[in-house]
């Protein structure tokens, strides 16, 4: 991946409907360039989809919580079940205090408290720890110069 692709990345994640003309305007490539380009970046699974960001709160996601979630079991094997609430929009296996980060968007504090009793019910799982979020700064997208120059 070279500093073009890297590019591309930033400007289709800044808005990812513009065309491949307009694309390549900003990195100097013509719209064939550019769109065989984006190909290959969608073929080698460095993009993996093409989605709309929607405002949560306005579509009754405005409490945001982040879940520690411990364990007496290997949760590894769990993704399944906590992918089967709709509220948990990441979960993360990880090392430290809890096995699992899960990030939680619920309309209330009372749905946030059915989503910890329903997590509760996954087999291993033996406490939670819920922090919720009063305010967000800034969420970035993944920064596709992360990894250094080409």
């Amino acid at each position: 991946m070279d500093h073009i692709d890297r590019s591309l990345l930033s400007q289709l994640q800044l808005d990812a409907t513009l065309s491949y003309a307009a694309l390549g305007q900003t990195v100097g490539l013509s719209a064939g360039a550019t769109h065989e380009r984006v190909r290959k970046l969608r073929e080698r699974g460095i993009i993996r989809r093409t989605a709309v960001e929607v405002d949560p709160a306005a579509v009754g996601g405005s409490v945001l919580a982040y879940v520690m979630v411990d364990s007496t079991l290997w949760m590894g094997d769990s993704a399944d079940s906590f992918a089967a609430l709709p509220e948990i929009v990441e979960a993360h296996v990880i090392a430290g205090s809890a096995a699992v980060l899960v990030k939680v968007r619920t309309a209330s504090t009372e749905q946030l408290q059915d989503v910890l009793r329903r997590i509760y019910a996954i087999e291993g799982v033996s406490g939670t720890q819920a922090t919720v979020v009063l305010e967000t700064f800034f969420e970035r997208p993944v920064s596709p110069r992360i990894a250094g120059p080409a």
